[in-house]
């Protein structure tokens, strides 16, 4: 099996962990605030984890929309579990504005249109902050 990229921590902005899952900061320019809630177990799919597994990740992931809706205040939020190209648990949290780059469609479609640019140096100090009165365990 190839190594897969979330199991290794490396070159990952690390937000918040604990030892069920962390938090990263996405590096994508054109989606300041994007987040991804990754499991620390090797797991394929949410219905291999128990239930009480489930609801404690799904747990993490809406406390991070909420961290990222008050730090960037966007116009939605998206959330995505794909894991087609890494078949390991992990949730995109998207702050998504009406003038981005693909709005009204998802981040991975055709651009639209340029896009503004919203990216700030103190985006992931408040995102760790906002995590951190939320969450127990906080590591940046």
């Amino acid at each position: 099996m190839p190594i897969c990229p979330l199991c290794t921590k490396e070159n990952q902005d690390l937000l918040w962990q604990d030892p069920f899952c962390r938090v990263i900061l996405v590096n994508d320019p054109a989606y300041p605030g994007f987040c991804r809630v990754i499991l620390n177990a090797h797991i394929k799919e949410m219905t291999d984890l128990p239930e009480q597994d489930r609801q404690r990740l799904m747990d993490v992931v809406f406390t991070v929309e909420s961290a990222v809706r008050e730090v960037m205040q966007p116009d939605k939020i998206n959330l995505a579990s794909l894991g087609n190209m890494v078949p390991h648990v992990h949730w995109h949290v998207i702050p998504r504005f009406a003038d981005d780059k693909h709005f009204p469609e998802a981040i991975w479609a055709q651009a639209q249109r340029a896009g503004k640019p919203r990216g700030d140096t103190t985006i992931r100090p408040r995102l760790i902050a906002a995590l951190s009165r939320r969450l127990p365990a906080a590591a940046g």
